[in-house]
């Protein structure tokens, strides 16, 4: 079941491990959204990222990392946008075949830490998500394999 709450993401309201997922760009790029209150909260995230994209190794739509940032905290930097830019032709950034992709990745990485999953209104703001879609990806990866997914919106 998803539970949704009120208040920030970035401050999981469970006990235990803890991952807060989000969706990141596949061009590098970081400083928009959701991204900056987790940059103003640990700076590891995008350090990682802007890492992981130099390196180039696995940089790709459906992949995860994952960057410790507490004792029982986890970021998941997960890319399942595509560029920054809604298309010509009107298509959003979103890809919702790689953000499947990584809630399976992720479903894998929370099941080996036994945590909770935590995230804002994944892809939704400026990747262009409808949340319906997302609602029934992460029903189809995270729910159904019995995760705890809370779903945060800011006051």
């Amino acid at each position: 079941m998803i539970q949704y709450l009120k208040g920030d993401a970035t401050d999981p309201q469970v006990e235990g491990n803890r991952i807060i997922a989000h969706i990141c760009n596949d061009m590098g790029g970081w400083g928009k959204g959701f991204v900056l209150a987790i940059s103003k909260k640990w700076k590891a995230p995008e350090k990682e990222y802007r890492n992981w994209f130099k390196s180039g190794m696995n940089f790709d739509l459906g992949e995860i990392q994952l960057v410790n940032v507490e004792p029982e905290i986890w970021i998941a930097n997960m890319i399942g946008q595509h560029k920054i830019n809604t298309h010509s032709q009107g298509i959003p950034p979103i890809r919702y075949k790689a953000v499947e992709e990584c809630l399976e990745k992720l479903s894998i990485e929370a099941s080996k830490l036994n945590a909770s999953i935590h995230m804002p209104r994944i892809g939704c703001g400026l990747a262009g998500a409808k949340w319906e879609e997302i609602e029934l990806i992460i029903q189809k990866t995270l729910v159904k394999n019995g995760f705890e997914v809370y779903v945060y919106d800011f006051e």
